[in-house]
């Protein structure tokens, strides 16, 4: 047995604590050839006499302990993996649990119980999360944790206060004294990040809010996340469990873990091929983490049928399935060797220094250390035997995962041959309706210069996705359209490896690309423009998870705080932010899961998170601020303000200030300046919206930014009747909401205005006319085409109706200034008796179908154009209503 000097040599932090402490370097030598024992450390616990003063003291202190005896066992190849991280999570329990029961005294003498509608006292519920959950604990981890409690209510104290609240505190001060770095270094470093709603959502929660998030909200990883959760303290664990099984377990085989996990093998061969994770031990080729994942992925598929699958240790995983057949003696057998190997080396790396490292060392001495640690006499020869541990685990990795791209695809030929007599034949037999064109299209880009030049690696790539193209592209209703837009993309990324080896390793990203180009030549022109987008298609939620723009908030201004203050990455993330969340709702909408109103719900919240978040930050490069928060708000109309906003809209805004201090106009003019700059700079990641000011008072020769004042007075005394026609549809987007609350103000004070009636109709049926001499459809052209927007019967006409219903009688009905849209205040208008309910009411479906039409018409790159016959009956009841509130005009 080796000496506990020469056990020191190989770790500097044990060395460290050994020689600041002689009497812990004593009882360890001394105890070198015993186990640490879970008794042991919860009798030295107990003796000490832990209170709130010495807490955080009497907690480091029991680490270092347990660290010394365990880590010198360890190192002296004394104890095996399983004692080793058994004695870690002893540790991190024992910390917890001995942590809640003082803190929770304190507060219960403060503020009492916290109970339950029936009485029953609550008690916060730890759940450990990862490997303190699977008791598999490494020796320089960071503990995952969730908090939860099982009922609302309140405390029976003289000072109550609510159970959120009180287990709120209670998690904080866990928090504080388990993380916190005194001078006694910290018990472990705690992550909170997979609670529910992760870093923006609550510390703790309910059972039913628990419950409620995973039905509403709860995501794939996180069921990969839960199978190892595991209480460690409080009680009414089994209600505990009754939420989580069906949460992370189906029923049934689970196909859709089956896609996911493939998602997440992607992800993992993303990390493969960068150089920096070749000697990571953990997430590298052949790690640690791929153990996990063969474990994991027949859990999650059979887990629901077979509850012995429930189990949360990796290596019971792998036992188990040897005998359900699932997978081989030698496989597991090998994948169980690996396993021991590459966690003991994880934990000598770990123990140089106590970081949390899985990296290989660079240097000699350190490689050294690491060798003698593991009983090898040089590095070469431990890298020689990681190695090929390394190989058989990256081998049965790939025999689960296996890559569905193997081999030659069936239609190489077609590419092969592209230019050849009887191509064309060949895609007819596809269902091609142009094959000539079709195998055209294909010869092109075969015999063009962008293909013919490009490098070898980045050919193979390409000519082993041409062939999945033409067949993805055959299997959409247009097939010739599909083709021409993905070889376009194809050809728009051909010098881009990384993107053209994601859609060669990922068949089901190439498929989504298919179907969304073929959808929308929007979209695949959008894709074109940002092709960083289609990892976004690798994500299985793609078309599962509605947006959580809460969530988006809140990541989104974490990250632009970490950016502080690197104006030119925040302008970026913004505009990766947006794009990406557009890309998402596109996916979504051209499969069908929006209405085009909840659709431009969805964009319209977008937006308003967007340029809250910009004006945030563009106020804080201000030098001279003269209030901590602008007293400023953004005030959006047109389409965004009525909550009509498309994928391709630009925002109409004005910006307001509502401040008495004299450097208030120059500061907000400043601000207005540097906001639309925020806004609308193309930047490396492109533009962020395209905005117009014009609607501000004076339109272009008018100030940047107005105040509240010269607002309401411009309002009341200057504006055009078509200035308060666009007022009906503005709202506050972002900015100081007090500010937004005194425009709602004047905005319905001016709408309430008692207006002559006649003189109304006039000016807006004179507007009218303008547009339609500028925009609507030419004489020559009304018998074969009818522009939905401009023509006589289409939007704008409904759209005018509304406007003048608004300005014409919200002084006698207050309801109709509200900014509910154009379908609901006809419905109002009709309930309050100005128009007749049952037209209204066709006027209604009308406008719907009419905005249905011309969104999908946009996604196809198309003007919002339809022949007449098909709109017939609909402007036919416009014009009616049209005639009924302005007469023959």
């Amino acid at each position: 047995m080796p000496s506990l000097p020469e056990i020191a040599e190989t770790s500097r932090y044990l060395a460290r604590l050994l020689a600041a402490r002689p009497a812990l370097a004593a009882e360890v030598e001394a105890s070198l050839g015993q186990p640490v024992t879970a008794a042991e450390l919860a009798a030295w616990l107990a003796a000490q006499e832990v209170g709130e003063a010495n807490l955080k003291p009497k907690l480091r202190q029991l680490k270092q302990r347990a660290y010394a005896r365990i880590s010198a066992r360890d190192l002296g190849g004394l104890a095996p993996l399983g004692e080793v991280v058994e004695c870690m999570t002893l540790i991190a329990e024992l910390a917890v649990t001995k942590a809640v029961e003082v803190l929770g005294r304190g507060l219960a003498e403060r503020y009492g119980t916290p109970r339950g509608a029936d009485g029953r006292a609550q008690e916060l519920i730890v759940i450990g999360m990862g490997k303190l959950g699977g008791r598999e604990l490494n020796v320089s981890s960071d503990i995952d944790l969730i908090f939860v409690y099982p009922e609302d209510g309140d405390t029976d104290g003289a000072r109550p206060i609510s159970n959120f609240e009180y287990f709120t505190r209670l998690g904080r001060g866990l928090i504080n004294v388990i993380a916190d770095v005194t001078e006694d270094g910290q018990v472990f470093r705690v992550d909170m990040r997979l609670r529910p709603n992760g870093d923006s959502g609550p510390l703790v929660c309910s059972f039913d809010m628990l419950e409620n998030y995973f039905v509403t909200q709860g995501r794939e990883w996180e069921r990969y996340a839960w199978i190892k959760a595991r209480p460690l303290s409080g009680g009414r664990h089994d209600e505990l469990e009754a939420i989580r099984r069906p949460f992370v377990f189906r029923k049934y085989l689970d196909f859709g873990a089956i896609n996911a996990m493939r998602e997440l093998h992607a992800q993992i061969r993303q990390e493969v091929a960068k150089k920096d994770k070749a000697d990571n031990v953990k997430l590298g080729p052949g790690g640690i983490r791929e153990i996990e994942f063969i474990a994991q992925v027949f859990q999650l598929i059979r887990g629901g049928r077979d509850p012995a699958l429930q189990i949360k240790a990796t290596l019971q995983v792998l036992k188990l399935l040897v005998g359900q057949g699932q997978l081989a003696q030698e496989a597991a057998s090998e994948l169980a060797a690996a396993y021991d190997f590459l966690r003991r080396v994880e934990h000598r790396l770990q123990y140089l220094d106590d970081a949390q490292t899985h990296m290989l060392p660079t240097n000699d001495a350190d490689r050294a250390i690491i060798a003698r640690a593991m009983g090898y006499g040089s590095f070469d020869g431990l890298l020689a035997e990681l190695d090929d541990h390394r190989a058989a685990v990256a081998r049965h990795f790939e025999a689960v995962f296996a890559d569905p791209n193997r081999g030659e695809h069936k239609h190489a030929g077609m590419w092969r041959g592209a230019g050849g007599e009887d191509q064309g034949e060949e895609f007819a037999k596809l269902g091609y309706r142009q094959p000539r064109e079709a195998a055209a299209r294909v010869a092109a880009l075969r015999e063009g210069p962008r293909y013919q030049q490009l490098a070898a690696g980045i050919r193979e790539r390409f000519d082993a996705l041409v062939p999945q193209l033409i067949q993805a592209a055959a299997e959409m209703p247009n097939p010739d359209a599909t083709l021409s837009r993905s070889l376009d993309l194809l050809e728009s990324i051909s010098r881009r490896a990384a993107y053209l080896a994601l859609l060669q390793q990922y068949p089901q990203a190439l498929r989504k690309v298919a179907e969304l180009v073929s959808s929308s030549s929007w979209a695949a022109d959008y894709l074109q423009r940002h092709p960083i987008l289609l990892d976004e298609l690798l994500d299985p939620r793609l078309l599962d998870v509605l947006p959580d723009w809460s969530g988006v908030r809140a990541a989104l201004e974490s990250r632009l705080a970490e950016m502080e203050p690197d104006t030119e990455r925040q302008m970026d993330l913004l505009r990766e932010t947006h794009h990406a969340q557009v890309f998402r709702l596109l996916a979504q909408d051209v499969a069908g899961l929006y209405t085009v109103e909840r659709l431009a719900d969805h964009l319209s919240e977008l937006a308003d998170i967007l340029l809250d978040a910009a004006l945030r930050h563009a106020w804080l490069k201000m030098l001279k601020r003269h209030v901590e928060q602008p007293k400023f708000a953004v005030i959006s109309y047109g389409k965004l303000g009525g909550k009509e906003l498309g994928f391709a809209s630009d925002l109409d805004l004005v910006f307001l200030y509502d401040d008495a201090a004299p450097e208030a106009g120059e500061n907000y003019g400043r601000l207005g300046t540097r906001l639309n700059t925020w806004l609308s700079a193309q930047t490396a990641a492109g533009q962020l919206f395209e905005t117009d000011l014009r609607l501000r008072p004076n339109g272009e020769s008018g100030l940047v930014v107005s105040s509240m004042e010269a607002f309401r007075k411009y309002q009341l005394e200057s504006a055009w009747v078509w200035e308060h026609q666009a007022l009906t549809r503005a709202r506050f987007s972002a900015g100081d909401p007090a500010v937004g609350e005194s425009f709602e103000k004047i905005r319905c004070e001016v709408l309430c205005q008692q207006r002559d009636l006649d003189k109304l109709r006039a000016d807006i049926v004179e507007m009218r006319q303008k547009m339609m001499d500028s925009h609507a459809t030419r004489g020559d052209l009304r018998d074969t085409v009818f522009d939905l927007k401009h023509d006589p019967g289409g939007l704008v006409d409904v759209e005018f109706i509304v406007q003048y219903l608004v300005l014409g009688h919200s002084h006698a009905h207050h309801e109709l200034t509200g900014n509910k849209g154009n379908i609901a205040l006809l419905k109002m208008a009709a309930d309050a008796g100005l128009i007749p309910g049952n037209l209204a009411e066709t006027v209604r479906n009308a406008y719907r179908d009419y905005r249905r039409m011309q969104h999908g018409l946009r996604l196809n790159g198309a003007k919002a154009r339809v022949a007449p016959e098909e709109v017939g009956a609909r402007v036919t009841a416009v014009r009616e209503l049209w005639r009924l509130v302005f007469g023959d005009s």
